[in-house]
Order: structure tokens, then sequence, then C-alpha cells
């Protein structure tokens, strides 16, 4: 069969599933849904359910947040010039409408973003692509991971059997080999094609975090007063327990809670569960979420949970959010990306780059101070540090570096003639550039001509 125009085949070699002992977990799939965290904990209910851990504010801070920056930074094209020096490519090479605009239905913000969340929540991306009579790829498509399956031939080729999904355009279930599939995994614990999300690591503290609530809410649902029990001084019949149950659950619970209670014949209420402040409420809170941001390595400041450091670095904070959380996704993307469309095999070397210019933005005094540095050391001319740090238009004359006259090499103060015994001055150095010096002595002899006749200056 055909598919995206690419001939699928189903005679080679019996391609078989990858099973649970390829990489010692649990049946199911690809990857089961519901996790244990220890074992046992399923047979004992408790269970870590994806889409119950997504509910719990930490978990989706951290995954739409990481998402979503990486999503916001633009992907340039670019090719390797002279001088081994990576430019960007214009917007009429045959790769960049695919980077622009990857699918009918997304943009290329949502493309990233989904990629990434299909990594981070369930540990593999999966992309499908779609070719043109050239061989070269015009779409990309982001697959359901629930629906792909990594299949491996005895010789050790690699295919993905795709289910049904017709917003990508799979019409039935079709195995397609690895090179019409981009698969990013996340962490391969157990083996090299099957990521582990984050959320294995801290699914039992978030599903801690939404019990805490969800008692928190009961808490104060009941006028913040604990349950407890009724206790009288002799024995009383199954009816008449039930009758004072029932009784005390109408007259002082829910929106009664609060009221006052007259007792009776020796009754006496007692409480039984701990109180907000005896169970750390906001304390257990905050450790389930911390625990949430070590999973996803992302500082837990950044999603509102501990105080944000006191110093004002601003370039600092994000370069370390950048080292720790986001450079191994952005550097995956790259690569992949070179693979899937073949921008590595192009003559001239061509590939992928995110402009980090949108990610980590400076903020004015620290852009000035380093465009001030950049220009003065002599590394980048005028026009580069204007378009590099202030996204302005070039200027006449801006176009070269330059550098103050008296920085002098090591060499040649090195090789400079050492002075007699009898400490007769050694010979003038040469100027590194004598032709701009006429000028420049003309121009001080005058101001000091004028001076002396002003008589400022002797």
């Amino acid at each position: 069969m055909k598919i995206f125009g690419l001939s699928i085949t189903r005679q080679k070699s019996y391609v078989g599933p990858m099973t649970a002992s390829d990489w010692g977990v649990s049946t199911g799939g690809w990857w089961p849904i519901v996790r244990e965290s220890f074992t046992g904990a399923w047979q004992r209910n408790i269970e870590i359910s994806t889409e119950s851990v997504l509910g719990f504010a930490a978990v989706y801070a951290c995954v739409t947040l990481i998402a979503s920056d990486i999503a916001k930074v633009r992907i340039k094209l670019v090719r390797k010039g002279d001088h081994d020096i990576w430019s960007e490519v214009s917007s009429n090479s045959p790769f960049t409408p695919v980077l622009t605009k990857p699918n009918h239905y997304q943009t290329r913000i949502k493309f990233i973003e989904q990629w990434m969340i299909s990594k981070l929540v369930w540990g593999n991306a999966y992309v499908l692509k779609e070719r043109d009579n050239r061989g070269v790829v015009t779409s990309l498509y982001v697959l359901d991971p629930q629906r792909v399956k990594v299949l491996q031939s005895p010789d050790g080729d690699i295919y993905y059997e795709i289910q049904q999904d017709y917003l990508s355009g799979v019409s039935e279930a079709v195995r397609v080999p690895a090179s019409e599939i981009i698969h990013d995994v996340m962490v391969g614990l157990y083996h090299p094609l099957c990521g582990v999300s984050p959320i294995s690591a801290c699914g039992l503290a978030a599903m801690q975090g939404l019990r805490v609530q969800s008692h928190s809410t009961r808490f104060f649902e009941n006028g913040a007063n604990p349950g407890g029990i009724l206790t009288a001084p002799g024995v009383i019949s199954v009816e008449t327990a039930t009758l004072l149950e029932k009784k005390w659950a109408d007259n002082y619970g829910g929106a009664n809670a609060g009221r006052v209670a007259v007792l009776g014949d020796g009754l006496k209420y007692e409480r039984m569960s701990m109180t907000a402040v005896d169970a750390q409420l906001i304390e257990q809170l905050k450790w389930t979420a911390e625990n949430v941001c070590t999973a996803f390595h992302v500082p837990p400041y950044m999603i509102g949970v501990g105080a944000t450091p006191t110093y004002n670095n601003i370039e600092a904070l994000n370069q370390q959010y950048y080292a720790q959380c986001l450079q191994t996704h952005i550097e995956s993307i790259e690569l992949l990306l070179d693979e899937g469309l073949g921008l590595d095999q192009q003559t001239p070397l061509m590939g992928t780059e995110f402009d980090l210019d949108a990610l980590l933005r400076m903020d004015t005094a620290t852009r000035v101070k380093a465009g001030a540095d950049a220009i003065g050391s002599g590394g980048v001319s005028p026009n580069e540090a204007r378009s590099r740090f202030f996204d302005l238009p070039p200027v006449d004359g801006g176009d070269t570096p330059y550098m103050q006259q008296q920085m002098w090499p090591l060499k040649t103060l090195h090789d400079r003639p050492t002075p007699a015994v009898t400490g007769t001055a050694p010979e003038r150095l040469p100027a590194p550039n004598d032709t701009v010096q006429p000028p420049v002595k003309s121009f001080i002899a005058a101001l000091r001509s004028k001076a002396m006749a002003e008589g400022w200056a002797s």
C-alpha cells in the first residue's frame, strides 16, 4: 500500500512487537497508562493515572511551561559557509515551508508544543513525515503516542505500527519503516526506544497532592470542623446509633457545620481527624509540588512554588533554567529535524537552529553593556551589535570592527629593542597603522595652538 506517496510493504521478514520482556515493564501496549509507584501498588489500588496526575497544578504547570517556552522560540534554517560559520538561509529553500507551517492544521508553535507535551507526558514523541515526488519532506504530524507501537525485526530493523489517525492522514493501521518516523525519546531507562516520562518519578507525589487538596476541600466544606465520634456511657442499639448518626449529619454537617450541638443522656463528641495545622497542609502541598519540579528539572519559583531568588540577574536565572531543563530538549529537536529532513546530507551542510535570543532575553542595562563591550573589544562591528542587541538597522560606516590604537600584540612588545646599558631610550616602535598618524598629529597640534592662543594651556 502507499501512504503519503511512500510504498509500504508487508512482505519482509517477520516483524514482531517489542514485548514486556524487551524492556522489563508491565504489558498492555507500548507503555501502560496506569503505572505502579512500587511493587504491589496495583493490588492495593494505589494507581498513578496519567490523566489524574495532569490534574495536579504543579504537573500541569511544569509540562506547559517547558512546552510553551521551547515552542515560542523560532526555528532557523542555517547553512555552513566559509570559515565554518553558520548563517541563516533565505526563505526560498525547499526545506523552509515545513519549518514554517509543519502541517495543514497546526502552526509552528502548536506543532512544537504538542511534540514536547507528548514527550513529557508519555515519554515518547512520534512525528510522521509526508513527502512529495522529490522525496522532500513537506509535512510533519505529531502522532498520538497511544496509537503507535515500535516493532523490531530479527535482523534489527525498526518499524512503527500506526493505528488509524485521520487527522494525520492515516486511514488504516499501517507499519512504516523508521526512516519515515521522527522518534524523540525522553529517557530510555529500560530500553533505548522506550522513553520514560518524568511522571513516573513524581506521579506518587502528585497523587498525594491531589488527595491533600481533596481532603482540604471536604474539610472546608464542613466548616473547617474535622470529623469525630459520638460516644455514649452505655450500650445502645444499632437502630439508635443509626438514628443518631443521621440526625447529627443533618443538623451539624455540610452547610450546618458550626452550629451549637446540645447533647444529652451522657453523649460526648470526640474529634478524630487531624486539623489543617496538625497535618501541615501547606507544607505538604509545597513538598509535593517541589517533588514534581525536581522530576521535570524546573526551578520551583518558576511555577509559583517557593520564593523567587532575591538577586536581580534575570539573565543568570534564565541561563540556569535553560542549562538544566531546556537545553537537552532543544538540542534533541534540532538533531532529529536535521536527520529527519535530510539536512545533514546536503552540500553544503545545512541544519536547524533555535533562535535563543527570544528565550535568553537580557534586560535593557545588560543589553546596552554587552553591546558596548562587544564593540569596544573589536569582536563585532557596530552594525552587528545594533542588529544583535538592539534590533536596529545598519548605519553607514558601521560594518567594520575597530579597536583602540594603544592595544599592542604581546609578541610586538616582547620583540621590542632592549635599552642600552648607558640608559639611552629604545627606538620608537612603529605604530600599527602609521598612515593614520599625520591627520591625527595635525589635529592635535592645531588643538594645542588654539588652546595656547586662548590662554588656557601653556
